[in-house]
């Protein structure tokens, strides 16, 4: 029989090969049960003995809080790249390669230097990290630093699953570089549940990778792709191939992304390629990198004072930049949050003149150091057209003029009230912004869906006709509309039909149109489907909504209180008075309408633009038919449904080898009975 050591090592090695195979290779082998079972096993085992193996998978969970970072000097220097933004750039780079290469050739006509190869690949936007083996061993992990020292952060780096912390290799001491990330779709799901969600993805590592408590890197589930083999103290081989081969069989995790070229022509064609395919990755990128492949050419070619000649990074079109943040102006939510909003000098970024960019709250101010920024430097950055965001302070000087936090409502003069790191306005039924934009969302398709009621109408109403909930909707008259400016007969019975059609809604959309804060859709659907009654959902308990598991308690607090205010019972009171009927339909289970298909018990996700249906009603069908609609991809997931332009979650299902089904597969496959 096995001692409890031997058993000890057979379960580690065990363990670290379905860790290769599950984090590094996406290959599994046996299920997360089986995995849990002999984890537990070797957790028994280490608190009998009292012994904990270096290489254990144990020690990836994370540790005490540590007091601060050793600084750790690089075996071996991590070089800066020498940057290109145009063909130009780039041919230019090439010229001076070629150039020092044929001087040295009719230098060296004895053993000359190959004609130039190359390689590209994907030029990360995460933190750089430098591990080093010995013997086999992972001993330390650092930050860049300045590229002679950087910080230790070995305790935060073994919570990566894809690093190992033992390789075959065991003849000396070797650094590897690479990237951590955080991948988009971890990043959605991180945010549904934290309590204050990430800003973005690269943030998002870094900060976890730099935090003294290895607990929170954890909790961050990043990644890495190791890309470079830094310092060994032997030849180990001759070209940039073979140590990617080198890598791969020492089982790092290599992005599968690395092509090979010839000639400057093929480099330039894999960059558009790239280009193209940027924002359906799952990570970001912010350019390619691209190097000569003969080792010995780099050793002959050497290095500036900061980059080594061979190689160069080619950055695409600039997504963060600095500017001057020139003011900051606050805006009313709907649910009166105050939101600051920087004014900064205008900017291009991606083809984009940007003027405006998100501040988030008083909290996003002090933690990004622009308190004191007024007529300062700061970094902005935009990602996929959204809003661009200041992601913080050129400087770290109080260089800058203070941002005056308000103390009254920018719209009404209301006393402002803070709750945690937000401003609020209280006067929800006289301060306009809140109104309007109440009033917008309870006609939004996915709430009441009751056309024409856009926003400058909903602006129209409060001002003319005062009105102030959105109960006073069904109050409305043909003779107030008629008088009102813009108002023809045409359009006021329009509006009062699409009113009047609204008042037989589902349960679902209801509670979304109410605007219950912390609920979006998925949530109100859950309380239709559970509590099945307005009623009921207005009667529910806190122990009740815990049971619905999109619920937690800072929900179930949100719905209780939102139900309890005397203003919304009103409202409610009122609508129904006026003939609001909220029902919820039970999906049948035969008859004309069921649907049978292949989906029943599936979890299934929705991508791209559908043509025939939007996508609510994809779900909806779904749900009928017995499937679970989720956001994101996983290696749970049993169907991705993709229509056009669909992004990284078909990307994502074509890595984890899901079934990927177009709009007409998927409509053939429901079958209506």
């Amino acid at each position: 029989m096995a001692s409890p050591m031997d058993r000890m090592k057979q379960l580690v090695d065990e363990l670290n090969h379905h860790n290769y195979l599950y984090y590094t290779l996406d290959q599994p082998e046996i299920s997360d049960a089986e995995y849990d079972q002999l984890y537990d096993e070797l957790v028994r085992l280490e608190r009998e003995t009292g012994v904990i193996l270096p290489e254990s998978p144990t020690q990836r969970v994370g540790g005490e809080i540590l007091e601060g970072f050793e600084e750790h000097r690089h075996l071996a220097r991590l070089w800066s790249l020498d940057k290109a933004q145009t063909d130009d750039d780039l041919e230019a780079w090439y010229q001076r390669v070629t150039r020092l290469i044929h001087e040295y050739n009719r230098e060296h006509p004895e053993d000359p230097l190959p004609e130039p190869t190359f390689s590209v690949e994907l030029k990360y936007d995460g933190l750089t990290i430098n591990l080093t083996y010995d013997h086999g061993v992972l001993v330390q992990a650092a930050t860049r630093g300045n590229g002679i020292t950087g910080e230790g952060i070995l305790a935060q780096v073994k919570t990566i699953r894809s690093i190992p912390l033992t390789i075959p290799y065991r003849d000396g001491i070797i650094e590897v570089q690479g990237e951590g990330i955080m991948y988009l779709s971890v990043l959605e799901q991180y945010n549904k549940t934290a309590t204050e969600p990430l800003k973005n993805a690269r943030n998002a590592a870094a900060g976890a990778l730099r935090n003294l408590n290895p607990a929170v890197t954890a909790e961050r589930k990043l990644d890495a792709f190791i890309y470079n083999v830094g310092y060994s103290d032997r030849q180990l081989f001759a070209t940039h191939q073979e140590m990617v081969q080198f890598l791969k069989d020492n089982r790092f995790k290599v992005n599968p992304y690395i092509a090979f070229v010839q000639t400057m022509d093929e480099v330039k064609a894999e960059l558009e390629a790239i280009k193209a395919r940027r924002h359906e990755l799952d990570y970001l990128i912010d350019g390619a990198v691209i190097k000569l492949t003969d080792l010995r050419t780099r050793e002959v070619l050497g290095y500036t004072e900061k980059f080594p000649r061979w190689a160069i990074a080619y950055k695409f079109e600039a997504e963060e930049v600095t500017t001057i943040l020139r003011d900051v102006t606050w805006e009313v939510g709907r649910t009166g949050k105050i939101t600051p909003v920087a004014i900064v000098e205008p900017v291009e970024i991606g083809g984009v003149t940007v003027q405006r960019c998100t501040l988030n709250n008083i909290g996003d101010i002090e933690r990004k150091n622009v308190k004191h920024a007024l007529g300062a430097e700061v970094y902005i950055r935009r990602s996929n057209d959204v809003i661009p965001e200041i992601l913080g302070k050129v400087t770290d000087e109080k260089d800058g003029e203070e941002i005056q936090y308000p103390e009254e409502c920018p719209a009404c003069g209301s006393k402002l009230v803070q709750r945690g790191a937000h401003l609020f306005c209280e006067n929800s039924l006289g301060c306009k912004p809140q109104m309007v934009a109440r009033l917008t969302h309870f006609a939004s398709r996915n709430a009441m869906d009751i056309e024409s009621l856009s926003i400058m109408t909903a602006d129209q109403l409060f001002t003319e006709l005062d009105v102030r909930d959105p109960a006073d909707l069904y109050d409305l008259k043909f003779e107030d509309l008629i008088r009102l400016e813009r108002f023809g007969e045409r359009k006021a019975q329009k509006l009062l039909d699409a009113i009047e059609k609204s008042k037989q809604c589902d349960l679902a959309s209801f509670l979304f149109a109410l605007g219950i804060p912390n609920t979006g859709i998925t949530t109100t659907r859950s309380l239709a489907e559970h509590f099945k009654s307005l009623e009921a959902v207005r009667q529910a308990t806190v122990e009740e909504l815990l049971q619905i598991p999109d619920v937690g308690q800072i929900v179930a607090e949100s719905i209780i209180s939102f139900f309890a205010d005397p203003r919304v019972k009103e409202s409610i009171d009122r609508m129904l008075a006026a003939g609001v009927s909220p029902q919820f339909e039970e999906p049948e289970l035969a008859g004309e309408t069921a649907i049978v298909s292949e989906f029943s018990g599936k979890n299934v996700v929705l991508t791209g633009t559908l043509q025939k249906m939007t996508r609510g009603e994809a779900a909806k069908l779904l749900e009928q038919a017995g499937a679970k609609v989720a956001g994101s991809v996983s290696k749970k997931t049993d169907f991705v449904i993709a229509g056009e332009k669909a992004g990284s979650k078909l990307k994502k299902a074509q890595e984890l080898g899901v079934t990927v089904l177009d709009e007409e597969t998927f409509l053939a496959k429901l079958r209506l009975k």
